[in-house]
């Protein structure tokens, strides 16, 4: 027998529903209110461009093409009519008391539809599979579409999947049972509570919706994130460098320099005490240095890549120098970070220096060919809308670079929000990743345009002499620096494939290394949480490709560091005394994490 119901959880609401009624009119009173602030938003925010991605052209592309071949469309409406019929003979097998298989199933990795109502309720299930064989049917259809350029086809099929993934009936009042088990227990206050959420963030985002994802006040920067005990030791207008205190007796002899991505902040590698990388590494015996980017505004409008390498790698490599008296460090590079290092040490060789002796790459590209669903942002006419923003406010706001981040994953870093906070009228869970996330910085216009020009758009960086730095043409193959290439498996940011090219780009000793998990939590997994796995590969062949690399990989649980620190080690040197920050020759500036890591986002200019 099945167990299926069609009246679970679907309550109806009590004769005594006055306290309702009382609800549902303070709803359509803060209804109102959220109508008239949205309007004033829009209004004082000016006229708006239409279209300026262009979609619209995309899709009227799609349907040009899909007309010129009916059959397909045919096809695709019989394979979906079959996939109702088959539907409603198994609801109707169900309502007689029948177990039957779905006709479709969640992915294992979808939240949408986990909690038991979308599976033992027949009327949410139904809904459910008939959701779920309409939106395959969709992506289907347009990702087969012939003709298309690999761009529009890119655009238009990450465009729809956006569509669909909004239709979803979890993201609605009346087809989210747990939705509507809340409002009958609250009697309608959840949707004033969730009602007033939206509100305050169409508030705090100047007419864009952007759902909150931490609660106000739970972390602060200092107090309970970003803790592990340093000094800032030097500073200048694009960054504050922080040596940490050390915590054994002895350390390498090569510092660690750290080079974080400065389209977020570097506290990613200092969360929480028991997650955090920086402290891990200062408890293996490292003196480790870290860049902390300043969050830029105006006045840095006209800082360029290139500044970001002599203000920042190589300002930082002299303040070491200067403080310690040791010239020779090791390096990491994350992300666009990774980038800017891979180009730095192409500039050093170019220049005769050997400064770096091993660099350690997470989650980097250096060859920008195969880079993702990001090339999705990175056409012309996007990068031209990016620009004429970055113009008129002086740099791109943070929240702009934060909205494409989480279009990537729009069902975990949208829609699980809207559905949270507005439906459910819950407050968001205190999440120090998230609060991490949504703690966004902006970017110099100069600098921002040459990189989503020269790496995005051309792939200059993977030529040689396609990029001069410092006066100098530089290429990548005269980097002969042991090097360590982290990637992840499921990094839809920095895809593993695109990341195991550095590996041939440059000279010197290579090793790869694959972690589990995405851009954040693959890089982020500090060996006491005992999570995910990683895959090493000790054969000496020659490897065209990440994937053909994986074949002959080794997995291993747990977390990456201790495989790394173990061959970051043999190269850094002898053991020495401990470095103190406040006893080095640069006079500490003050505590860590520094000032500049705490300077909020700060908005741009109203208007286009």
């Amino acid at each position: 027998m099945s167990d299926r119901n069609p009246n679970v959880s679907t309550p109806a609401f009590p004769e005594d529903s006055q306290e309702f009624a009382d609800n549902l009119a303070r709803l359509s009173q803060k209804s109102l209110e959220l109508v008239t602030e949205f309007y004033e938003q829009q209004k004082s925010a000016g006229q708006v461009e239409i279209d300026p991605l262009n979609i619209s052209g995309a899709f009227l592309e799609l349907t040009q093409k899909m007309l010129s071949e009916p059959e397909k469309i045919i096809q695709a409406q019989t394979q979906l009519w079959q996939g109702y019929m088959e539907l409603w003979q198994n609801a109707a097998q169900a309502a007689m008391g029948q177990e039957v298989k779905p006709v479709i199933e969640p992915d294992k990795s979808d939240k949408r539809f986990r909690s038991e109502e979308w599976t033992k309720n027949q009327i949410f299930d139904y809904i459910k599979q008939s959701y779920l064989l309409t939106s395959k049917t969709i992506n289907d259809m347009v990702a087969e579409v012939d003709g298309l350029s690999e761009t529009d086809h890119k655009k238009v099929d990450f465009y729809t999947r956006q569509i669909t993934d909004a239709m979803s009936p979890s993201n609605f009042f009346w087809s989210n049972p747990d939705v509507l088990k809340r409002t009958y227990e609250t009697k309608g206050e959840n949707l004033i509570k969730g009602l007033e959420h939206l509100l305050e963030d169409l508030k705090n985002g100047r007419g864009q919706l952007n759902p909150r994802m931490v609660p106000d006040g739970v972390f602060e920067v200092g107090k309970n994130i970003a803790v592990t005990p340093g000094k800032v030791v030097f500073q200048n207008d694009l960054m504050q460098l922080i040596q940490y205190t050390p915590t054994t007796e002895e350390v390498y002899k090569r510092p660690l320099l750290i080079t974080p991505p400065w389209i977020n902040k570097f506290y990613i590698l200092d969360l929480k005490q028991e997650n955090s990388f920086i402290k891990w590494c200062v408890d293996q015996g490292y003196t480790v240095f870290v860049i902390s980017w300043v969050n830029p505004d105006e006045r840095h409008a006209d800082r360029t890549f290139e500044s970001y390498m002599s203000e920042g790698i190589l300002a930082a490599l002299d303040a070491i120098e200067a403080t310690i008296d040791e010239k020779e460090v090791t390096a990491i590079g994350y992300c666009i970070g990774g980038t800017l290092m891979s180009a730095t040490l192409a500039y050093l060789a170019a220049i005769g220096e050997d400064r770096i002796k091993a660099c350690t790459f997470f989650a980097a590209q250096t060859d920008f060919e195969e880079a993702g669903d990001l090339l999705l942002f990175t056409d012309e006419e996007q990068v031209q809308m990016i620009e004429r923003k970055m113009k008129a406010a002086g740099f791109l706001e943070g929240k702009n670079m934060a909205t494409t981040f989480n279009m990537l994953r729009s069902n975990d870093l949208i829609w699980s929000f809207v559905v949270n906070n507005y439906l459910m009228g819950k407050d968001p869970f205190p999440f120090d990743l998230l609060f991490w996330n949504c703690d966004t910085t902006n970017m110099p216009p100069q600098m921002h345009s040459f990189y989503l020009r020269n790496m995005y758009q051309k792939n200059l960086l993977s030529k040689p002499g396609g990029l001069t730095l410092g006066g100098q043409p530089i290429d990548l193959s005269k980097v002969k620096t042991p090097i360590f290439v982290q990637a992840s498996r499921e990094d839809h940011i920095a895809p593993y494939n695109s990341v195991f090219k550095a590996t041939k780009l440059m000279s010197g000793p290579a090793e790869f290394m694959l972690a589990g998990s995405g851009h954040i939590a693959g890089v982020m997994n500090h060996p006491s949480a005992n999570k995910y796995q990683y895959w090493t590969n000790n054969s000496r062949k020659k490897y065209e490709t990440a994937d053909d690399w994986l074949k002959d990989a080794v997995e291993h649980p747990g977390s990456w560091w201790p495989h790394w620190d173990k061959w970051l080690s043999k190269k850094s040197g002898k053991k020495v005394p401990a470095r103190d920050p406040e006893k080095g020759k640069l006079k500490p500036i003050e505590d860590a994490p520094g000032s500049y890591v705490r300077v909020k986002a700060k908005p741009g200019k109203t208007g286009p």
